[in-house]
């Protein structure tokens, strides 16, 4: 047992870390190849932000645990909004400059309630997964075009200014891209196994394990360049990690783990977890996109209003554990 829990703590320090090391090389590496900031940040930080839950779930998947690499995905997504940029407005209020990420937030929307649609009767088979692979194919060709066309947004000056504040020579980054990689998808190994077996131990089920401890230390990334972002006056950046996570989460992470080993999905993902990220995603929606004029903003009581519905959500995971 004792081995089992220091696998969770071992493998979610090496995962975050590393996807950090990750990232940094990736951008890097894309930098000198010649690629748009824009399009760094939209792709590549979107990308690597979320390698630790593409990885995890994965390596769910191959290992016959379904339930933990939905609770990874769906729990990321969930303390994505609700933790991460509910504490992300409590330390400085978000406002949305970028018409990028207002373009990107009704898609975040509508992809929830695809996937959601994909899920009703109980089972993502591979067709569906297929779909979202599909669907996440023809997004990025989209992020693509909107990164090379859209060069004055302020997304984009944003990201340039992260880059130039992170050089680094293009030898080491490509050390950091491979060996990130491979730290990345050493310690989720460890994770899950760690995960699998505290699950085990104390008869919770995996899907549980998923959307607390694993979904919470996979979005850790998420949180620190969030908070970072927020604390130099990037505010669209710090919302844009959050929706470019989301969109991987729900298109990739999941399409990977149902091509690999179709996923039973259980009731309560429906009725609990998908209702929860919908009711998140539309908050995030009708603040961010700013509807009737007015600016997207996201103001501390909004912020306290996400990370309050966060707190509610884990406590009726609590219960559910405590009744079953």
């Amino acid at each position: 047992m004792l081995m089992s829990v220091a696998a969770i703590v071992l493998g979610l320090a090496v995962l975050v870390w590393s996807a950090d090391r990750f990232v940094d090389g990736a951008s890097a590496t894309a930098r000198y190849a010649g690629m748009p900031p824009l399009l760094i940040g939209m792709v590549i930080v979107g990308f690597g932000t979320s390698a630790p839950e593409i990885v995890v779930s994965v390596i769910s998947s191959l290992e016959g645990n379904p339930g933990l690499a939905l609770g990874n995905a769906y729990g990321s997504n969930i303390a994505n909004i609700g933790l991460i940029l509910g504490i992300t407005a409590l330390i400085s209020p978000i406002a949305v400059h970028s018409q990028v990420l207002r373009k990107e937030l009704p898609i975040l929307l509508l992809i929830t309630l695809l996937s959601l649609s994909l899920l009703w009767n109980g089972m993502l088979a591979r067709t569906d997964a297929m779909m979202l692979l599909v669907v996440f194919v023809l997004l990025m060709a989209w992020s693509i075009r909107q990164g090379l066309q859209s060069g004055k947004d302020s997304l984009a000056a944003e990201h340039e200014k992260e880059l130039d504040e992170n050089l680094m020579s293009l030898k080491m980054a490509i050390f950091w891209l491979v060996a990130g990689l491979i730290l990345l998808i050493v310690s989720s190994r460890f994770l899950v196994w760690g995960a699998v077996n505290v699950a085990q131990a104390f008869g919770v089920s995996d899907l549980i394990i998923g959307l607390t401890i694993v979904a919470i230390g996979t979005s850790l990334p998420e949180l620190a360049s969030s908070i970072a972002a927020i604390r130099k006056n990037e505010h669209d950046l710090a919302l844009g990690n959050v929706i470019g996570s989301n969109l991987f989460n729900t298109l990739a992470v999941v399409g990977l783990a149902g091509v690999i080993h179709p996923l039973e999905v259980m009731p309560e993902v429906i009725t609990r977890d998908f209702v929860v990220m919908i009711v998140l995603t539309l908050s995030v929606f009708v603040l961010g996109f700013g509807l009737k004029g007015r600016q997207g903003r996201i103001n501390r009581l909004e912020g306290a209003f996400l990370l309050a519905v966060y707190v509610a959500y884990s406590g009726w995971l609590a219960s559910s554990v405590i009744s079953a």
